[in-house]
């Protein structure tokens, strides 16, 4: 679609900008600022997160055994060490997995599953891991894609949503069938909305899933019990599969807010919907309290789907043999954490602790600095690591970005760069031409980090509503 092609430029030409500014800054050249930053995406250990210890010496020890010997390590450490390369092939993490992952993993995982969902039902042939949860939706939707020659097939997709989301779609081949959430009324999915989008889309697409993201990937929206129960029965109606992100679910924030799993709601609903709707539900070790992006691993557990449907995932997944082992391991990590009497516990507990209050407090200070500067507003962001702030433009600089044929948003963030080293993601979502501009900015940032963007964000901002620096 000329649309995603054009979406994926604008990401070539935000990469080529980051780096053309850092290598005239290491050569010398001399700019307003010292350094990029970058909190367009979700990386936090590239923002200057530090990564959990417990996770680390683990698998340190998993990759160099001989640590097993090392008694500066936590007890704790070595025991789980030897426990997941005793799982491992050959007791080593250079050996292949089955293609859905180690059974060992996928056991700890059903146990998490069932802790959180107060022990709705979770078993292992039931879990799929996979190089982080893109990588799990790629192997869906490409099943879900119709033959070709076939009516194309269609997901419905939120707007705002993940960044990711179209090129992913475009290359399975499947059609973007955008829902519009509900800024007013904090990014809130309506039942209105997701009805009419459907109608729309059966003029041109055959729709056969809805895609859900929970917390709300960039909004921060946290959907409630009432809500999750709509959109099941919409799917029920419909005949959809449900896709449902559910990444950020560690990182609920919003005062009298909780996560609550599709999954949860969907076997409280009782056997009309439990044993009927076919949903699929993605994590990863990408989560907020993890942030471990470049170990590639989720996983996606699916729910009510056809045996034989369920045996061509796994055809898929064995396309790349298997998940990278370190990813699969730190998977188990995430799912069976430390517990209380461990060796580590203390010092895990603290540092998870310090992930996600820097997480909410961050959210919460730069939500109250965005909405004081002139021609910007933000809704609070309930969960997730993004804020999504719309931009409020005078008309000038709209009608010189029509000049220079890019959105508002994208200009302003080009200029945002070029005057203050400053990387956050345009809000232009899918080619639609709503008149609205936005920004995607990452808020797991180290605190001084967030000073800094906010201090540079706001001088460019005000100096642009002003009149004092070119669009």
């Amino acid at each position: 679609m000329a649309w995603c092609q054009e979406r994926q430029q604008r990401s070539s030409n935000r990469l080529i900008f980051c780096k053309k500014y850092r290598d005239r800054i290491a050569e010398g050249v001399q700019k307003p600022f010292k350094e990029v930053i970058d909190v367009s995406s979700g990386d936090p250990h590239k923002a200057g997160m530090k990564p959990v210890s417990f996770v680390r010496q683990v698998l340190a020890v998993c990759l160099y055994p001989e640590l097993l010997k090392d008694n500066k390590l936590p007890l704790d450490v070595r025991q789980r060490a030897q426990r997941l390369l005793q799982a491992c092939d050959g007791d080593s993490v250079g050996s292949y997995t089955d293609s859905s992952g180690l059974t060992h993993v996928r056991q700890s995982i059903v146990e998490f599953i069932m802790r959180r969902d107060a022990g709705v039902p979770s078993y292992t042939k039931d879990i799929f891991i996979s190089a982080g949860s893109h990588s799990a939706l790629v192997v869906v939707v490409k099943l879900l894609a119709g033959v070709e020659g076939e009516i194309q097939t269609g997901v419905l997709t939120p707007t705002p949503g993940p960044h990711t989301l179209p090129k992913l779609l475009d290359e399975c081949s499947v059609t973007m069938v955008p829902y519009q959430l509900m800024e007013d009324q904090g990014w809130a999915l309506d039942l209105d909305e997701l009805h009419r989008a459907l109608t729309v889309a059966r003029g041109h697409c055959n729709p056969r899933a809805i895609y859900i993201s929970n917390p709300g990937n960039p909004t921060g929206h946290v959907q409630d019990r009432k809500s999750i129960e709509e959109v099941i029965q919409f799917a029920a109606a419909e005949r959809l599969l449900l896709l449902v992100d559910e990444v950020y679910q560690e990182s609920v924030h919003g005062q009298g807010r909780e996560f609550i799993s599709y999954k949860k709601v969907l076997f409280e609903m009782g056997k009309e919907y439990s044993e009927t709707v076919e949903m699929v539900s993605f994590h990863s070790v990408s989560s907020a309290s993890f942030g471990e992006c470049g170990l590639r691993a989720g996983y996606m557990e699916v729910v009510n789907m056809d045996p034989e449907v369920m045996h061509y995932v796994e055809t898929l997944l064995c396309t790349n043999i298997c998940t990278p082992v370190t990813g699969q391991l730190a998977l188990d990590l995430m799912a069976n954490p430390p517990k209380p009497g461990d060796s580590s516990y203390d010092t895990y507990t603290q540092e998870i602790v310090l992930i996600r209050t820097t997480l909410s407090q961050n959210a919460r200070r730069a939500q109250e600095f965005l909405n004081d500067l002139p021609g910007m507003s933000c809704q609070s962001a309930m969960g997730g690591i993004y804020l999504y702030p719309r931009l409020h433009l005078p008309s000038e600089i709209i009608e010189q970005a029509k000049k220079s044929e890019v959105e508002a948003d994208v200009l302003y963030c080009q200029r945002l760069l070029e005057g203050e080293g400053v990387v956050v993601g345009a809000g232009c979502q899918y080619g639609e031409k709503t008149g609205k501009h936005h920004l995607r900015l990452c808020t797991l940032v180290p605190p001084d980090t967030l000073d800094e963007v906010l201090a540079r964000l706001g001088s460019f901002h005000l100096r642009l509503m002003s009149g004092t620096t070119s669009p």
